[in-house]
């Protein structure tokens, strides 16, 4: 077993959720570690930890890594949740960028004034766009690439859980992604993460919004 990782982010969701979702699935266990000042945040920049003066950060295998489709990746690669050859590799890449992508847009629903639109746009774009796609790749594989569970399948999961706490019918049209989420949930390693204490996070709230904004000095976020 690796020695535990250690997820530096702020105590809430945003892009540090899918690598606790992927850490878990690969059986990784490890630390947070909070940000909740402008002074923790400028604290990395300045000791060099932040390549781009961004989180999230990893500190992994004695590697401190940024930029979320990196991370993702380099552990997807390590615990065999990838595909086993270029092609394989691309389709999941694919499946998972889309879905960072859509979940990408309900991360930012909190920060805006008005979600109603906000909102209304991702339901049709999920509707319309995404979910047909996920729907069209499961009639009849149990996943979407090379008959085995990849880093794309853990993301769909997040993700339509995601979609339900926003739209709670949003599936009632897609069959196959439902069973899919019935079958991803009881794999142990989930089944402990949906429940209640783990290290899975609630909701975006008013303190998480305050916070980030306060971290990252920033009025709203673009």
């Amino acid at each position: 077993m690796s020695e535990r990782a250690i997820l530096y982010y702020f105590n809430g969701r945003g892009k540090m959720e899918s690598i606790r979702w992927l850490l878990t699935v690969a059986g990784v266990e490890f630390d947070e570690m909070y940000l909740t000042t402008r002074e923790d945040f400028e604290k990395l920049v300045n000791n060099g930890s932040l390549m781009f003066q961004q989180l999230p950060l990893v500190e992994i295998d004695g590697m401190k890594l940024v930029q979320s489709k990196a991370i993702l990746k380099y552990i997807a690669e390590k615990y065999n949740l990838h595909g086993k050859d270029i092609k394989e590799r691309v389709m999941v890449n694919m499946y998972a960028e889309g879905l960072m992508d859509l979940m990408e847009m309900i991360a930012i629903v909190p920060f805006v004034p008005d979600p109603k639109p906000k909102l209304d746009n991702i339901q049709s774009k999920a509707k319309e766009r995404y979910l047909p796609v996920f729907e069209k790749a499961l009639t009849g594989p149990v996943y979407l690439v090379g008959g085995k569970q990849t880093y794309a399948d853990v993301l769909l999961l997040e993700c339509t859980l995601m979609l339900e706490e926003k739209f709670p019918e949003i599936l009632k049209d897609f069959p196959s992604v439902k069973a899919f989420q019935g079958r991803m949930a009881q794999n142990d390693a989930i089944r402990r993460f949906l429940l209640p204490g783990s290290k899975r996070k609630p909701q975006p709230d008013e303190t998480y919004v305050k916070t980030v904004l306060e971290v990252l000095k920033m009025t709203s976020l673009p």
